[in-house]
């Protein structure tokens, strides 16, 4: 009998020692996202030969000849991809001759490339482009969750037509991408300041 008394004395200072334990507040924690170390600026330059334009790009990034385009062979042998493996991101680039194509559609087709992310977009805000380097065009900037939040097109209105976007390996999220987005309109900036036509 004693015994029993003895386990019933002790089971229940635990339950008490349990509850008087469990009385702080609860916080939850609030959503967080990864830090991310960004590297240093530092830039190189595509000069390749048969190419016809030249830029300045990231040390941390590389350049990819792009081969397919949804599977089929790209127009011509200039379209490359400038990847960004730290952050599983992508500016693809594309080129067309005007002249092969009409320059007025190759404009209305940058337009309706960006407007076709306004379901998911807050904004779209577009910037005219005109560099000393006879360099033109618009850099679009899309808020919201979109897959590709910075793109641009530049031309020289008479032979070359250029297009780029950045898009990322991973779902549209404007708050946790918003940081790289950032940190790579700088270097998409730095691409379109120092492009240069060919010929």
């Amino acid at each position: 009998m004693a015994i029993r008394k003895i386990k019933y004395i002790l089971f229940a200072t635990i339950f008490l020692y349990l509850i008087i334990s469990c009385n702080s507040s609860y916080t939850p924690k609030p959503i967080g996202y990864y830090a991310i170390s960004f590297p240093k600026k530092a830039y190189q330059v595509f000069d390749k030969p048969g190419y016809p334009y030249t830029f300045e790009y990231p040390v941390y990034a590389n350049v990819v000849k792009d081969s397919t385009f949804f599977g089929e062979t790209t127009e011509n042998p200039w379209w490359i991809n400038i990847n960004f493996p730290e952050f599983s991101g992508r500016i693809y680039v594309s080129y067309k001759e005007i002249g092969k194509n009409k320059f007025d559609t190759l404009i209305k087709h940058a337009y309706t490339l960006t407007g076709k992310h306004s379901s998911k977009a807050y904004s779209i805000d577009d910037s005219l482009i005109s560099t000393p380097n006879r360099v033109h065009g618009v850099f679009f900037s899309v808020g919201g969750d979109v897959a590709t939040a910075n793109q641009f097109f530049l031309t020289d209105s008479t032979k070359h037509f250029l297009r780029g976007a950045l898009y990322f390996d991973a779902t549209p999220n404007a708050d946790s991408l918003g940081i790289v987005n950032q940190f790579l309109l700088e270097d998409m900036k730095h691409i379109v300041n120092t492009f240069k036509w060919r010929n």
